[in-house]
């Protein structure tokens, strides 16, 4: 079986062990790197694996290795990984969840022609529901792209794209739930407006969004046919549509949507 070493055991490498315990990966062939003593304690308790303080002792033997730290604290762990035995006669791959560090960057830091995976995950990867997208390093082959494919699978749905489409990525789903936690929050509050309590509103809003996300993955049917067949002409809800309209939504998405991308190559840019 394929052995993983995840460094860093915040949410996102507590979600990613977790989903891959559940996918049937036995816990020998997990460890994690987490300095901190009593979080390390806890994933232990939780998790029956091996929790490490050391890098190099995490990784060694590991033949896929996942920071999951945030973007500032991955120099410290490429520099610690440096003084590691990588590749020591393995095919080792390294795999970054770290927003907006490219994998030209983490490539620098590594033995020459080590492969490198970036990943652009999303929150609901804690519920088993994320939204993976890989981009392949140089030196990646089409192999390991789907070795680390297989692994994210564990804890959502995998895409690959381009290394220059990131950001944009990055903007779509990346940043994506918060822009529907908002879409909920607005129309929770205007149901209350309309006279229901907040918790008959927040479970008409929650479910409603969850049945719409669910028409949409299982029917294979686009937004806009959707949209369309609950729409009766002079209804309700071309009412409403009308007035989401009017309030520039649509535009007011695209240029939010722009305005991620950008925040978003500039923090790569800043990484470099």
């Amino acid at each position: 079986m394929t052995r993983i070493a995840v460094v860093g055991g915040g949410r996102i490498g507590e979600a990613l062990v977790a989903g891959l315990l559940e996918s049937g990966r036995a816990t020998k062939d997990l460890v994690v790197v987490e300095p901190a003593a009593a979080r390390a304690a806890q994933l232990a308790e939780r998790f029956k694996i091996r929790v490490s303080k050391s890098v190099a002792d995490a990784v060694e033997g590991a033949d896929i290795v996942v920071i999951a730290v945030k973007p500032g604290v991955v120099d410290s762990v490429l520099t610690d990984l440096s003084k590691a035995d990588l590749d020591n006669g393995r095919d080792q791959v390294l795999v970054s969840l770290a927003a907006g560090v490219t994998t030209a960057r983490l490539e620098s830091k590594l033995p020459a022609g080590f492969p490198v995976v970036r990943v652009m995950s999303n929150t609901p990867m804690l519920v088993g529901q994320g939204m993976c997208v890989l981009s392949p390093g140089r030196y990646a082959k089409p192999e390991e792209l789907e070795q680390v494919g297989e692994m994210l699978e564990a804890v959502g749905k995998v895409v690959t794209v381009p290394e220059a489409q990131m950001d944009a990525v990055t903007a779509v789903s990346g940043s994506g739930p918060a822009y529907f936690f908002l879409v909920v929050e607005a129309m929770v509050d205007a149901g209350v407006a309309l006279g229901l309590t907040r918790e008959v509103a927040n479970e008409l809003v929650v479910q409603t969004m969850i049945g719409s996300a669910a028409l949409l993955d299982e029917t294979g049917q686009s937004a806009v046919d959707l949209r369309a067949a609950v729409t009766s002409p002079g209804g309700t809800t071309a009412a409403a549509l009308r007035e989401l309209e009017r309030g520039a939504l649509r535009s007011t998405f695209i240029e939010a949507l722009h305005a991620a991308k950008h925040r978003s190559a500039e923090h790569g840019a800043s990484n470099e």
